[in-house]
């Protein structure tokens, strides 16, 4: 009898851990986590470099390894060119044993990237691109929209320019599928709210002289001039309308997407007053500040949203994959879900089944250098929005993944 006993206990050890094995498994014995990020053109500043260091940051706060094998974080530059962001990534899914890639900013390599992990069945973390197509009819079960998109960033900032008097437009507008998109939707809560769009003109991307374009906002006598861009295009042509007088003859000037290194880069002076909404600040609280001096202490900038998106996606991507217990990527999206967003900058968030990450958004107004009390001391906070408020509800939704 006691040796079958024993028999049945050592039986009972082998299967628990034979278990264990099996439901803590790592495909290929280590999680890399690839950073496709902008290391050398116009959004370099607002990701690039920071985005890099944002995910390590990530890594570090989590532990050197998850389910006990290391994660690693390796990165690329896409240039801001789709054939070359596409290479990279297949390359990293074909012979890199990538598991998940972050970041992304610029929409349309985004949108290729967004594709082919859904092909690949790997994960996407985005936090650079803003096109809200990738949570609506574009929607997949493999891709997390951590920090913004065009819906929001539209919805908030325009309610608010129009609520000040801002009825008439015009837009100043990057060429591609992430201004395309944040024109579209600024413009339809400007019509929604009784205001109207005068007119706008579409500029190629790492633009230098926005002379000509400056000009015929102004002629436009339009109330609010709004640039539906991004990085340095963004710096330059908030500059150069300044240098031609729009604000000083009556007219707002609306940044749909800007970032503290924008207004680094404008000056206080330049871009003092201008509108913007963030999805996060790095002086909003004491825990904010403390991970943004560590950060900045790395990369000589305070982090934009982008940075603390990156951040914040990757330290969620590693605690799903602990509670699944596998880095499976349909178990790990599921714990994704399933668990709350808790980080330095986000509380409470809750990833939605069509990729949507539903988190607070901030109104923001420039601070002019007389109110600033510190260096990146740049933004004042007006308004927190929900969420629920601020990103495009289910009943919007185009997104076959909300309807089961």
């Amino acid at each position: 009898m006691r040796g079958l006993l024993a028999c049945a206990m050592l039986a009972a050890m082998i299967s628990a851990a034979t278990t264990t094995v099996a439901s803590a498994q790592v495909s290929d014995d280590v999680v890399r986590i690839g950073v496709l990020t902008d290391l050398s053109s116009w959004g370099r500043d607002n990701s690039g470099p920071g985005s890099v260091e944002a995910a390590r940051m990530a890594v570090e706060e989590f532990g050197p390894t998850v389910l006990g094998k290391p994660i690693e974080i390796i990165s690329a530059d896409h240039q801001m060119k789709t054939d070359v962001g596409v290479n990279i990534v297949r390359g990293w899914f074909d012979n890199g044993k990538v598991d998940a890639v972050a970041d992304i900013p610029n929409s349309g390599i985004a949108i290729a990237v967004h594709n082919m992990v859904r092909e690949r069945n790997k994960i996407a973390l985005l936090s650079g691109p803003g096109a809200s197509s990738l949570t609506d009819e574009l929607c997949s079960p493999n891709t997390v929209h951590f920090t913004y998109d065009t819906y929001a960033l539209s919805k908030v900032t325009a309610s608010a320019v129009i609520k000040e008097g801002g009825k008439s437009w015009y837009f100043i507008t990057a060429d591609y599928a992430f201004g395309q998109q944040l024109e579209k939707d600024a413009t339809r809560f400007i019509n929604e709210m009784g205001g109207k769009v005068l007119g706008g003109v579409k500029h190629p991307t790492n633009t230098a002289d926005f002379s000509s374009f400056a000009l015929q906002a102004q002629s436009s006598k339009a109330d609010v001039v709004a640039f539906a861009n991004a990085g340095q295009d963004t710096d330059n042509a908030i500059k150069q309308s300044g240098e031609f007088g729009l604000v000083q003859g009556g007219q707002k000037l609306v940044g749909l997407l800007m970032f503290d290194t924008d207004v680094h880069a404008i000056g206080l002076k330049s871009a003092q007053g201008t509108y913007m909404t963030t999805a996060s600040y790095w002086n909003m609280d004491e825990q904010t500040r403390a991970w943004s001096r560590k950060f900045f202490a790395r990369t000589n900038v305070m982090p934009t949203m982008i940075h603390t998106g990156v951040y914040g996606s990757v330290l969620h991507y590693l605690k799903a994959i602990k509670a699944a217990g596998t880095d499976d990527p349909a178990k790990v999206m599921a714990k994704m879900r399933e668990l709350p967003i808790e980080d330095t900058f986000v509380h409470g968030g809750k990833l939605r089944e069509d990729g949507r990450v539903i988190r607070d958004m901030y109104l923001a107004r420039v601070k002019s250098p007389e109110q600033s009390k510190e260096p990146w001391d740049y933004l004042e906070i007006i308004k927190t929005v929900k969420g629920e408020d601020a990103f495009r509800p289910v009943s919007e939704s185009k997104c076959p993944l909300l309807k089961k």
